[in-house]
């Protein structure tokens, strides 16, 4: 079996812990639900959605847009890396208690 079809065929598992002032948007959102599979699916629904809109996937009615518009949307985003910091550190594995 090669390595694509190992990793293909495994489960992806996550834990982490994300304060407020990690992310507070994503965390308004995520409390809003109780702990459990709702706030899962958010989550899940929230990284497929992004995944969309970074590959440019989530451009609803391109032709209703002024030409303006439309090149802006074609233009390639800024990444701000203060912000993509705080995304990446909120799926790092959290720091247990002795650990440096």
């Amino acid at each position: 079996m090669s390595r694509d079809q190992e990793t293909n065929s495994e489960p992806v598992r996550l834990l982490f812990e994300m304060t407020r002032e990690d992310n507070p948007r994503l965390y308004d959102d995520l409390i809003r639900f109780n702990k459990g599979t709702k706030r899962v699916n958010r989550l899940r629904f929230l990284a497929h959605e992004g995944l969309l809109a970074q590959n440019w996937m989530l451009v609803p009615a391109v032709g209703a847009l002024s030409q303006t518009a439309a090149s802006a949307l074609q233009a390639p985003a800024k990444v701000n890396p203060t912000v993509a910091g705080h995304v990446v550190q909120a799926f790092e594995v959290p720091m247990l208690d002795g650990d440096d």
